[in-house]
């Protein structure tokens, strides 16, 4: 892929993500304040319970699809019908298994019967990943940006209708059917019209073994990293009730919508990790350094600003009855320094031909991950299942750091002396926000907050325009043959 074709992509695919998650925000506060703290919990635990089982559907095919496409465009349309009538089969097998576990569990008819639509959900944005796994094959991801964006607006203006009009939230819920069913007939329209390649069904099972034995190591790591994301939702439902879920969701939300700066900065990172590992060792060493800079720097005033604003900003925002999310947020906000940081940390393992090493820490991450929740849910609810999330997080980075560290010799010194001098800067922001938040509101403090940021971090040196400049190009320095590969769902609900 051109230099210029990848830029494009990744201007194209991060502000269709920043975008869609902007919509998807919006959404969730109309869901929030129409559904209640226990309706909205029964409905974001709806959307988890299934993305669990979404990954046994996909088993890593997706990725397949993508890098054998952009090796050999003539087997394409054979790979991707196979796959197709695979996912089929297994569809009407996994739906049993989701249909009998919520009986299993003992939830109420009305939880079930969002899981039920829920369940469809799944299976139409499994078979939009595929033909999309195709066009990014292809090196082009500007039809998936505006998918992304139409599905959530459709979502946005459907759905906030219907709970305007306080409909039933299993018929909410069925709008998400409607826009994912948009999305696969927009996808499948420009396969065909753009790319000119048919979809059909095909069962060839020699191929489908084939492609599973590919597609295993994607499967292992997306089975545990669909384990962490899902299953603090799953186990406080179970044990804390829809209450609890409805109040750890909403500052779920506030937090990871936030991550979307990182996915960005990691859609760029892992072309050119993997061009410099190829080709140079000593200018991955330096662009990993300035990754994890750049979003220590990026993520630090993130951190700190929320925790200042949040008391008074949740229940602005949700409503009153959501106050409770406060202190979840506080913790979930201080996990997403390591969610920032273990994007090029994961990116760099998966460039450098450690993908295994990776796996098997995203596997350990996920049972301790298990672990924390089934030990704090049952003392702390909510708050317990924040721990949970910042203790996993901080197992993640602990565990591949030090893989990197064996790897490439990176500037420790110059990571540390920058990320002191960042925490002195957002230690002086925190307060400035705090006080202007007691006087002016919190949408003054977050302005003040952000210039008073900018200021100290420019005073104390730890940036410069010039540093900005410097690290975008190195960035886009990547050879042609460099096989472009983002991992992230194309739902993003």
């Amino acid at each position: 892929m051109s230099e210029r074709n990848l830029a494009k992509n990744t201007v194209y695919y991060s502000a269709a993500l920043a975008f869609q998650k902007a919509l998807s925000f919006v959404f969730f506060i109309i869901l929030a304040r129409n559904l209640g703290v226990a309706g909205q919990g029964r409905f974001t635990f709806a959307l988890s319970f299934t993305a669990l089982f979404a990954i046994f559907l996909d088993l890593g095919l997706s990725q397949i699809l993508i890098r054998e496409t952009a090796r050999d465009k003539n087997k394409t349309e054979e790979y991707l019908a196979s796959v197709i009538g695979f996912k089929l089969a297994a569809a009407l097998f996994l739906y049993a298994i989701i249909i009998i576990a919520v009986n299993l569990m003992g939830y109420p008819d009305a939880t079930q019967n969002l899981v039920y639509v829920s369940g469809f959900v799944m299976l139409i944005d499994s078979l939009t990943l595929n033909i999309y796994s195709v066009i990014r094959g292809n090196h082009n991801l500007g039809y998936e940006s505006v998918g992304a964006i139409g599905n959530q607006l459709i979502v946005l203006i459907l759905g906030g209708a219907l709970l305007l009009l306080q409909a039933n939230p299993v018929l909410v819920m069925s709008v998400y059917v409607i826009s994912s069913l948009a999305n696969l007939i927009w996808s499948a329209f420009n396969l065909r019209r753009v790319f000119k390649m048919k979809i059909g069904i095909a069962f060839d099972w020699t191929l489908i073994k084939i492609l599973l034995g590919l597609s295993l190591p994607f499967a292992v790591a997306g089975i545990f990293s669909r384990i962490f994301a899902s299953t603090d939702i799953v186990l406080l439902s179970k044990i804390s009730g829809d209450h609890a879920v409805g109040i750890y969701s909403a500052a779920f939300k506030v937090a990871f919508a936030l991550q979307f700066v990182a996915l960005a900065f990691s859609a760029s990172l892992y072309p050119a990790f993997s061009a410099y590992w190829a080709h140079s060792k000593e200018n991955l060493s330096k662009l990993f350094t300035k990754s994890m800079f750049w979003l220590i720097f990026i993520a630090g005033p993130m951190v700190f600003g929320v925790i200042a604003i949040a008391d008074p900003a949740i229940p602005k925002v949700f409503g009153q009855a959501y106050a409770a999310s406060v202190l979840p947020l506080q913790i979930l906000m201080a996990s997403m320094l390591f969610v920032f940081i273990c994007f090029p940390l994961g990116a760099l393992l998966n460039a450098c031909d450690r993908q295994k090493r990776h796996t098997i820490n995203l596997g350990v991450t996920a049972l301790t991950s298990i672990i924390l929740n089934l030990i704090l849910i049952p003392f702390f609810s909510y708050s317990g299942a924040a721990v949970a999330n910042l203790l996993s997080y901080i197992v993640l980075f602990s565990l591949d750091i030090v893989v990197v560290s064996n790897i490439i010799d990176y500037d420790k010194k110059f990571l540390l002396w920058s990320s002191f001098k960042i925490l002195i800067s957002c230690i002086i922001m925190f307060a400035a926000t705090w006080l202007v938040k007691s006087y002016a509101g919190f949408i003054i403090a977050i302005i003040a907050g952000i210039i008073t940021y900018i200021i100290l971090a420019y005073a104390f040196r730890i940036f410069s325009f010039k540093s900005v400049k410097e690290f975008m190009k190195s960035v886009k320095k990547k050879p042609q043959d460099v096989e472009y590969i983002e991992e992230e769902n194309i739902s993003q609900k």
